[in-house]
């Protein structure tokens, strides 16, 4: 079987230029305000970037303002038909965009994330699995947790504000207010899952403390069950926050 070809991992003109649209394009909708840990970001090597998930437009935010400090390309996983769709499909790949067959297992989904950090990259991946309704912070699926104690790779948490307001579900983009970005630190899930922990509940070590770094970067309305965790969290460790940065 022939082996696929290494993924890339430099910022091209197009993808810097469709970067460069999506800061524009929400400046000009909306106030975007960044702010945490932005100036600790790894830039080599693997690391999955987690958040929660409220509207299409956290893609936007996150593509179009980590890709510069990150300073190189951010993989992401779609579905395959997407990067089928004549012309758009190819702009679509062009900017990582992964695919993937919905209608198949979740084995597929998990050895392409798997090989793009095997490889040395940045994948995109939101635990909850969709888009919240209500903009509170919903339970995880098993697979980031399986992710990182398999691979290894560091998770770089954010948390979006606002965005649900800006893009809300099934309808167009709302102009005006403001919406914001929040950048945690980057830990690995074995900072604190003690060795020799059985694999069932390093799993569930490892989606708790996931989900109680992201909640952390959240209101606390938005929190959701993970409000406690977070809670107890920002008072042991206190969260980086960085001086606001309008964008």
């Amino acid at each position: 079987m022939t082996e696929p070809e290494p993924l890339r991992d430099d910022i091209t003109p197009f993808i810097g230029l469709t970067m460069f649209v999506a800061r524009t394009s929400l400046r000009s909708l909306t106030r975007v305000r960044l702010d945490g840990a932005l100036d600790s970001i790894p830039r080599e090597g693997p690391l999955i970037i987690a958040g929660n998930h409220i509207s299409n437009a956290d893609g936007v935010l996150l593509g179009g303002f980590l890709t510069p400090a990150l300073g190189r390309r951010i993989h992401w996983l779609g579905k395959r038909e997407m990067t089928e769709w004549p012309v758009l499909g190819a702009a679509v790949r062009a900017i990582s965009v992964q695919p993937v067959d919905r209608s198949g297992t979740d084995v597929e989904a998990f050895r392409l994330a798997e090989r793009i950090l095997d490889e040395g990259h940045v994948l995109v991946v939101f635990p909850e699995g969709t888009r919240s309704p209500t903009g509170v912070l919903a339970e995880a699926k098993d697979g980031l947790a399986l992710l990182a104690l398999r691979t290894g790779a560091p998770i770089l948490p954010v948390g979006f504000t606002g965005t649900d307001r800006l893009w809300p579900k099934g309808t167009y983009p709302r102009p005006g207010g403001h919406i914001g970005m929040r950048v945690g630190k980057a830990f690995r899930v074995t900072d604190f899952i003690p060795a020799g922990t059985d694999r069932k509940t390093a799993k569930r070590l490892a989606t708790e403390g996931i989900m109680a770094r992201i909640a952390a970067l959240l209101p606390p309305s938005r929190r959701g069950s993970h409000a406690a965790a977070a809670s107890a969290l920002t008072a042991a460790e206190p969260a980086t926050t960085g001086s606001p940065t309008a964008g």
